[in-house]
């Protein structure tokens, strides 16, 4: 079974659920997949939580809640939202695999740097052996890669970061790890009973646009 993790460095989400996908990835051959959330938001006529200000504000203490109970190391950049494009970028260059991932992460929610251009991600660029930063970001082939990848999420239906697609199944939002992981063990697990009515519920009214 194929499983990805498509997330972007925007999101704080994504980084408290990347310190709960170890145990998964030890049984799992998970692979991630940086997206541009902006386009996903786009691509489904969708505002972000940070782009409604009671939600923003609810969001934010919301987070650092979950990370002081997770026990997870956790700051806030300086600001938020942030343009995340050269992360995401930077990741792709140094290969997309997990310790870029995390390199990157650590970098801007583990210790609350900066991240939004080359000279900003100068120390995690280091980490990760790419000398010429800024080089690495402006490749073309890098912006097509995470092009493809943010197109690739869109025709999945996938609508928000972090989301783990596993088969056909998605599961969006650190808060959803339970239901994967309850799902791995019983892959018909919303096949049934009240699941099953659910992929056809009616629509009862819908809101004037």
């Amino acid at each position: 079974m194929q499983v990805r993790w498509y997330f972007d460095f925007v999101s704080p989400f994504a980084y408290l659920q990347l310190a709960r996908l170890g145990p998964l990835r030890a049984r799992l051959a998970i692979e991630p997949v940086p997206v541009v959330l902006g386009a996903l938001l786009k691509a489904n006529a969708m505002l972000g939580p940070a782009e409604i200000p009671a939600k923003r504000a609810f969001t934010y203490r919301f987070v650092q809640w979950q990370a002081e109970r997770a026990g997870v190391p956790f700051a806030f950049p300086p600001a938020h939202p942030f343009n995340p494009l050269a992360a995401l970028r930077l990741c792709l260059a140094a290969g997309g695999g997990w310790n870029a991932v995390e390199t990157i992460f650590a970098h801007l929610w583990g210790r609350g740097q900066a991240g939004e251009d080359a000279a900003q991600l100068a120390e995690p660029a280091r980490a990760l052996g790419i000398a010429d930063a800024a080089a690495a970001i402006a490749d073309p082939a890098v912006k097509a890669a995470l092009r493809a990848n943010t197109e690739e999420a869109v025709a999945a239906g996938v609508f928000g970061v972090p989301t783990v697609r596993a088969g056909d199944e998605l599961f969006w939002g650190n808060d959803a790890t339970p239901m994967l992981e309850d799902w791995l063990q019983r892959p018909q697990r919303f096949e049934d009973g009240p699941y099953r009515r659910l992929a056809t519920l009616p629509v009862g009214a819908e809101r004037a646009r």
